[in-house]
This record gives structure tokens, sequence and C-alpha cells, in this order.
């Protein structure tokens, strides 16, 4: 398989290109984004693109890719409902749109969030957004479509939240993690896991179209 990758800098990314790099099945990684990875890898090549709106400059890197794997989003803390909007669904569907047109063919993965509202109509404002990214992806003429809706993760092999505080958060309650997978499997996923997931529908399918923590564990 070919893949694309969005937000390969962000610690679920970083997780996601881990996963495809070492996987035997896929012979080469497209990571786009602002600023480069730092990994080294045969398999990888990164496209350097400063605007997320329009893909027009480079839609000749873009075409004959099996999947795209989206990771790339930001926290709603502390940012005005436009904002979050702009950089949750302007931007997810500038890029989705643009590779449906050129990949009609290709399964097209989203990383989400728990608790997202699909009805469009809670009182949430970014659990809202995400529900109408979610509802207007699964409608693009891809082959297929899936939305991942994690909860909490945790980064291994070197992923790392590029939020400083989160990052904090995770470095103190390290040692409490491998007890919350075992505990709560239904709560707590790995950027391994999430990952093997989007390989594994990319290669395979699966019945549902909105992936629970659940149905990514269980892949």
């Amino acid at each position: 398989m070919q893949i694309i990758i969005f937000g390969a800098t962000g610690m679920v990314g970083q997780g996601v290109l881990r996963e495809c790099l070492v996987d035997a099945g896929i012979d080469r990684v497209v990571a786009i984004g602002r600023s480069p990875t730092g990994v080294r890898n045969s398999k990888l090549t990164e496209i350097t693109h400063g605007d997320f709106t329009d893909y027009s400059p480079i839609e000749a890197q873009l075409t004959g890719f099996d999947a795209c794997f989206f990771c790339l989003g930001v926290s709603s803390i502390g940012m005005s409902e436009e904002r979050y909007r702009h950089l949750t669904y302007d931007l997810t569907l500038a890029a989705a749109t643009a590779l449906a047109r050129l990949n009609p063919q290709m399964t097209f993965v989203y990383v989400t969030g728990a608790g997202t509202d699909s009805t469009e109509q809670g009182s949430r404002m970014w659990a809202r957004i995400k529900g109408k990214t979610e509802n207007d992806l699964l409608k693009l003429p891809f082959k297929a479509a899936y939305m991942f809706r994690p909860g909490a993760i945790q980064p291994l092999h070197g992923a790392r939240s590029k939020t400083a505080w989160v990052q904090a958060v995770y470095a103190a309650t390290w040692p409490l993690w491998p007890v919350l997978r075992r505990l709560s499997p239904q709560l707590v996923t790995s950027t391994e896991q999430i990952g093997r997931a989007m390989i594994h529908v990319a290669r395979a399918g699966y019945p549902k179209k909105v992936l629970e923590m659940e149905d990514i564990n269980s892949l």
C-alpha cells in the first residue's frame, strides 16, 4: 500500500507514522505538513506545504494512493468557535475533497475523538464541529471512510505531545498507563494500537464507519 499521512508531527501522527514504516505491506509513505518530522526512512517522503486550504500546487504528488490517515487536529481550549471550526472542519474537508477527486479508490481515515456529536446539535462546541466534520467526510466519494474516536491515548515508542502541559501530564502519569489499559480497555488505547487499527481498516475494511475505543482496540 501507499499511504498519505497528515499531522505526522503530532502525538497520534507520530505513532501512526511509526506503524506505517514498520509494516512490511506498506511500500511508501508521504507525510504532508508545515514542518519536517525529523524521521529518516527509505519509505518516507515529506512534502512541506503551507496552505492547507489549497492543494493545487502539489496535486501531481497526491495521486496513486491507497489510503490517507488524517491525524491533524487541535484542542478547542481557549479557542473561538469560528477559529476551531476553520482548523478542524475547513482544513480537513479541503484536504479530503482534493484527495477524493484525485484518488477515488482511496480509504480515508480521520482521527476525531470520543464524545463526538453526530447530531451536530449538542451543547459542546468541539463535539458539534467534530460531528459535522465526520458527517461530511462520510459523504465524499471515497472507496471507504472511517472515523476513529479514541479517548485516552498512551504515547508509545517515543511519541510526544507538542503541547508542553499535555506532555508533562503524560510523563507524570506514565506508570499508571499499563494498569489503566488492562483495567479499562474501553477507555484507553495507545498510539501503536491506533496506527495498527488504521492500517487494518485500510487493508481489510471494517463493518462500522465510526470506530469507538473498543473497536480500535479490537483490531
